[in-house]
Formats: structure tokens, sequence, C-alpha cells
């Protein structure tokens, strides 16, 4: 993880974002202490709409797609 103190990060704040959006943290220091942490934003967790869809329709071990077991109500 990359430091920087309090002053080096005012004035080069832009570059270490980038940095961060390459998803490398940096620590802030002052006079030597850490005192604040810049970090990557987590991305999105799951499945995105595309993923969802193919996994409704696809077979499961039973061999009935989401779609059929709901129509038997067996979900």
């Amino acid at each position: 993880m990359k430091t920087a103190t309090v002053a080096n990060a005012k004035s080069h704040l832009s570059a270490l974002i980038a940095d961060v959006e390459g998803g490398q943290g940096v620590v802030i220091t002052r006079r030597g202490k850490a005192v604040a942490r810049l970090v990557p934003e987590p991305g999105p967790g799951g499945f995105g709409w595309p993923e969802l869809r193919q996994w409704v329709s696809a077979p499961a071990s039973s061999g009935l797609t989401v779609a059929e077991m709901r129509e038997q109500d067996l979900l």
C-alpha cells in the first residue's frame, strides 16, 4: 500500500485517486502516523441481469428450469 503525507495528498490528490482507481490503496500520514486510508470502492456483488437470466433459464440438476419449477409450484 502506498503512503503519502497530508501535504503531498493535498497537492497530488488526482494522482493518488488514479492509483486507487487502479486498485492500489493509499495511507495518508501526518507527522509519521497514519490518519486516513484511501481504498477502492468495492464493485457490485452478486449477479448482473444477463447472468441472472442465464441462470434462470439453465436446466437444474433435476432437468427442470427455474421457470418450469415455478409453473409446477415446486418453488
